[in-house]
């Protein structure tokens, strides 16, 4: 019986389904490399062969276009005119090649091909291109020849991510500055990183790096798979992006979207030799109905070899230290889960998923940890699916996390619906810490998701319209005042109970005013709210500087404690009349006053004896609080005789409204 299995005994019922997508996982593996005689990475081998590569004598190109009649290149060296020298040849397997001179391609020049099928033509950006730009005055991506003089070196050759706890810092490249434009990996390298570093993030996960042709698609319409986005620099300068971010102890990690594809066809997968089923589904699952673009088949083995071929080059080719998968859910159901419920473990085994999406999703992780096994794979999925983040071996399907988005679902739920007073620490409590005990999750409080038009973030929920006129320190009002405390209160309560991993979006963690909204022709092509404002976060004078502040506190609190993660969270005490929870993760004790009024005096907790000491505290006035803490006194157990066999002493706090402290055990060395 497999693992997931015994570990959880609801799965029992549906063991038939868990062994066969299993089995059927071993079969796909074990064809993929021939009974064993190559590895999943040998397979996955496909952009050493394809595309455009430089030779000791020339150039090679290759593309897999099954469908085509005739391909031709086309481009800058021939004055976009077909010529002879550069007609491809026709291998078996529906392979084309064209070697070519050395004079053939300069760096740096534009091409197509031009694609000849039965009853048609067009021109086309090939599959596997890795450099593809837009011309500035036509708007048409091409493929670009890339040869620079020198190949850049990494300077961090060996690198290990940091995960005891992993403290995810996301990220858009473009929108990561604060002039009116379009950002690039330079100025992330030299303006952003630091900063990361500074408030005490360990990793970086970065969106929208595979090249997709509408800027305002937040990267989620790719059109280019192996082309990392032109309009934020060039390979060489991602590069340095990524080896930087090493050189300061923070890994990086690609928003990997393989769940579906852009549609535009001059530009993408979608028609690239003249067959709609190349790449995708040749029947009504071809269309994703949401999303408007184009759904993989992950049921043929040439699919599986471009994707997975992907996984590796970005890997092998840039570094990134793994990958949050975009979309699993739409993946993995047939329906794409719209319009689903996920009432019951029935509801993950009905029939209704889609087995080959599952075998390429546990391919993938094979192959990724196989490449690397030290790499971090997460995924994004929202139906609960069992199993995610569990081992390959025990039947899952061998992510390292899985996103917590229940989390900031339910934080928008209580803020919008609940009032002050009906904030439930118990409830509260309760979501943050129901999971699966057998995998890991990235835990949030909001993400990318909330901070787009049409959304709100935590703090414009909060604080709404005050934002804009009350939010200097010498002018504030009691809404602004609720808000920043309970903006702090939010997160640390999100990050404190983690079991894997804490995320945090760029720009969130001061309570970045607004909203995200890319250029587009309803608002002008503005980039007024595609980009962040750091010099909010950098002024003392308004409230996102304490913000910035104690976030800061609080991922150095939780980052300087190895494997602070697998602390067991054990709730001390909560009592919703009061609003008041407690829990402890060993020597840490976190306590949360929810109450809008009530602060308490000598407020009795039964914890280990000893005595402690404050080392975080949302009442600080360098956060934006009253300062009506303490700080400095050290708070000892008092002595209870009906509790001294547990060792246990009741500590006496005082607990002011809507406010959190972190207590820690002090250790004392006894002398010889």
């Amino acid at each position: 019986m497999l693992k997931i299995i015994e570990r959880d005994g609801y799965l029992a019922p549906h063991s038939l389904a868990i062994d066969g997508r299993y089995r059927y996982f071993l079969q796909k593996e074990k064809e993929l490399t021939k009974n064993g005689r190559q590895t999943l990475s040998d397979f996955a081998s496909g952009y050493l062969y394809f595309g455009l590569h430089k030779t000791s004598t020339g150039w090679i190109f290759r593309e897999w276009a099954p469908n085509a009649t005739r391909i031709v290149l086309i481009g800058d060296f021939s004055d976009w005119q077909e010529l002879p020298q550069y007609e491809l040849k026709q291998l078996p397997g529906g392979v084309w090649e064209k070697r070519m001179p050395r004079k053939a391609l300069l760096h740096g020049q534009h091409y197509k091909m031009r694609v000849y099928w039965n009853g048609g033509c067009g021109e086309r950006i090939p599959a596997w291109a890795s450099r593809v730009v837009q011309d500035e005055a036509t708007k048409i991506f091409c493929g670009q020849v890339w040869d620079p003089q020198e190949e850049y070196v990494f300077k961090n050759q060996k690198f290990t991510p940091k995960r005891e706890p992993l403290l995810i810092y996301e990220c858009h490249v473009g929108m990561s500055q604060e002039e009116e434009k379009v950002g690039t990996y330079r100025e992330f390298k030299d303006n952003v990183l630091p900063r990361v570093a500074a408030d005490g993030y360990n990793c970086i996960q970065i969106m929208a790096i595979q090249e997709h042709p509408y800027y305002g698609s937040f990267g989620y319409h790719v059109s280019n798979f192996f082309a990392p986005s032109s309009r934020f620099g060039t390979p060489e300068e991602l590069k340095e992006l990524i080896d930087a971010a090493h050189g300061m102890g923070i890994s990086v990690i690609m928003d990997l979207v393989h769940s579906h594809a852009v549609k535009n066809e001059l530009e993408g997968l979608g028609m690239l030799a003249g067959d709609p089923a190349q790449y995708f589904h040749s029947n009504e699952r071809r269309i994703h109905s949401a999303w408007d673009s184009l759904c993989f088949d992950y049921g043929k083995n040439e699919v599986l070899h471009f994707l997975l071929s992907n996984c590796k080059y970005w890997l092998e080719e840039y570094k990134f230290d793994g990958f949050r998968f975009d979309g699993v859910t739409s993946m993995i159901y047939y329906s794409h889960g719209l319009g689903e419920a996920f009432c019951g473990y029935g509801d993950y085994f009905n029939g209704g998923q889609d087995g080959d999406a599952i075998c390429y999703l546990t391919l993938a992780n094979r192959l990724i940890h196989q490449v690397n096994p030290k790499a971090i794979t997460i995924a994004e999925e929202v139906s609960g699916m069992p199993g995610l983040a569990a081992p390959i071996e025990d039947g899952g399907y061998g992510f390292d996390y899985r996103m917590a988005m229940n989390v900031p679902d339910y934080w928008i739920k209580v803020i919008k619906e609940c009032k002050d007073e009906d904030w439930k620490p118990s409830s509260i409590f309760w979501e943050l810490t129901n999971r699966r005990k057998d995998e890991k999750t990235i835990s949030y409080a909001e993400s990318h998701d909330q901070a787009l038009v049409g959304d709100k973030t935590i703090i414009f929920r909060l604080v709404d319209s005050d934002m804009y006129w009350h939010f200097s320190r010498n002018d504030d009002t009691a809404t602004v005042t609720r808000g920043v405390a309970l903006h702090k209160m939010i997160r640390l309560i999100t990050i404190a109970t983690i079991n894997g991993g804490y995320l945090n979006f760029m720009g969130n963690e001061f309570g970045h005013p607004e909203w995200i909204d890319f250029p587009r022709e309803g608002n002008g092509w503005s980039h007024k709210y595609a980009r962040r404002q750091w010099s909010l976060v950098d002024s003392p004078d308004y409230y996102y500087s304490p913000l910035g502040a104690f976030d800061k506190g609080m991922t150095k609190l939780i980052g300087n404690v190895k494997n602070f993660q697998d602390r067991p969270v054990r709730e001390i005490w909560h009592n919703d009349g009061d609003q008041v929870l407690a829990f402890s993760r060993r020597d840490l004790i976190f306590v949360f006053n929810f109450n809008p009024t009530k602060s308490f005096t000598d407020y009795g907790l039964l914890v280990p004896e000893g005595d402690y000491s404050i080392v975080l505290n949302s009442d600080d006035k360098e956060y934006a609080g009253y300062g009506q803490v303490d700080n400095s006194q050290v708070h000892f157990t008092q002595y209870d005789k009906l509790y001294a066999r547990q060792k246990k002493g009741w500590l006496q706090l005082y607990l002011p409204a809507r406010t959190a402290i972190v207590l820690k055990k002090n250790r004392h060395i006894k002398k010889k």
